[in-house]
């Protein structure tokens, strides 16, 4: 497939299903997960931090990892992936679902999930916390006005409302992503290494029933060989190429 036929593919679809991962984001300037250990944090590796049991042996430490990171996405703007995202939304309506890997709430703040499609955030967003006794979500004040570590409305302890390593996906969240992916006409994957499962299946499952894939990265990964259209670009460039009109 070239380009010409995935723009008319993607222009036809009435269901259309996006997976983003770090790449989209990195264009805001966010770091990706292993990249933000910079300064005081070059000495842990991400694993020691994003665990369940890194939690439990000190949870304030682990509060202070995310609470820097959740700054630094805040400062971060939404750029023209995001924008190009949330357009395509408005042109599918209902038949839009945007499944991401990233934390950082970027997509909603583009406006995605608000004009009839879905966003998913199948890893947990960094402004949110989670009590720990309840399971209730909860939204994080300002970084400047969070007390290390927060409390619930009811007292009680809250860890960050992030997938950590050793922990399952949302079920719901996954439900959903999986059942968008196999009713997609045309499945979008963008930016991610595809390697990191379930969600690197996700494609897979539109393939299977006949859909179109198109993947938009600046290196190749191991669903390249797989998609019908594979464009070595970044996030928005790749999407203003697919959107551009004849």
């Amino acid at each position: 497939m070239d380009l010409a036929q995935a723009r008319a593919a993607l222009r036809a679809a009435r269901r259309v299903a996006v997976l983003t991962g770090a790449g989209i984001s990195a264009e805001s300037g966010i770091p990706t997960f292993r990249d933000a250990q910079t300064g005081h944090w070059a000495r842990f590796r991400p694993e020691d931090l994003a665990s369940p049991g890194a939690y439990r042996r000190d949870p304030e430490l682990v509060w202070a990892w995310y609470a820097g990171r959740y700054r630094d996405v805040l400062s971060a703007q939404p750029n023209r992936g995001h924008d190009l995202l949330a357009e395509l939304e408005r042109q599918k309506g209902a038949g839009f679902f945007l499944a991401t890997q990233n934390v950082d709430g970027l997509h909603a703040r583009a406006g995605s999930g608000s004009a009839g499609g879905k966003l998913v955030e199948l890893h947990g967003n960094l402004s949110q916390a989670r009590d720990e006794q309840t399971g209730e979500v909860f939204p994080l004040p300002h970084p400047d006005e969070l007390t290390l570590p927060p409390l619930s409305p009811g007292g009680q302890p809250m860890r960050p409302n992030i997938v950590w390593f050793g922990e399952f996906l949302p079920e719901a969240a996954l439900d959903a992503a999986q059942r968008a992916f196999a009713g997609a006409e045309v499945a979008l994957v963008i930016g991610t290494s595809s390697v990191v499962y379930p969600a690197a299946g996700l494609a897979h499952e539109t393939r299977r029933r006949g859909g179109v894939v198109i993947e938009l990265n600046p290196e190749a990964t191991d669903l390249s060989a797989h998609a019908d259209l594979s464009l070595r670009e970044t996030a928005s460039r790749g999407l203003e190429l697919l959107m551009e009109r004849a």
